[in-house]
């Protein structure tokens, strides 16, 4: 059996309605909300196609934990997130020393990520796996100045 997808992760809030609205307002359409067991369970992507879910479950504020998770996107996105999030009234968050002012590079993926936070403080990224090579060698960087690397 080989593992091909992630097709559902949790993870943990102290204030469940809070987190409902969050990811709600992200777009992400709510799949099931389960009021005697504390947790709502939403879509990734389109609710009809089923492909992936993320659980939210509500805990005290002893067994609460950070998690980190991050949306696949395509390329235009991840160029236009920090202005989306902005407009959705959420900071993008520093990264590896990087002011959120433009996506940053992962050059050993590479990838291109912005993060941000739930309300909880759960870090969240958008994602776009850029196709060239990985560069072990070099740092992480903004994704303009990677582009002009690549020209």
């Amino acid at each position: 059996m080989m593992t091909r997808e992630l097709y559902e992760t949790h993870i943990l809030t102290k204030d469940l309605d809070k987190a409902i609205e969050f990811y709600k307002h992200l777009g992400m359409p709510l799949a099931t909300y389960i009021e005697n067991r504390r947790v709502a369970f939403f879509w990734f992507g389109d609710k009809n196609e089923k492909k992936q879910t993320l659980g939210v479950w509500e805990v005290s504020a002893e067994k609460f934990a950070q998690r980190h998770f991050a949306f696949k996107v395509d390329y235009a996105e991840i160029k236009k997130s920090i202005h989306w999030l902005t407009n959705k009234g959420i900071q993008a968050k520093e990264s590896f020393g990087l002011a959120p002012t433009e996506p940053i590079v992962h050059t050993w993926m590479p990838a291109a990520s912005v993060y941000f936070e739930d309300p909880d403080g759960n870090s969240l990224e958008f994602i776009h796996v850029l196709d060239v090579e990985p560069n072990n060698e070099k740092p992480i960087m903004y994704l303009s100045e990677w582009e002009n690397i690549k020209r």
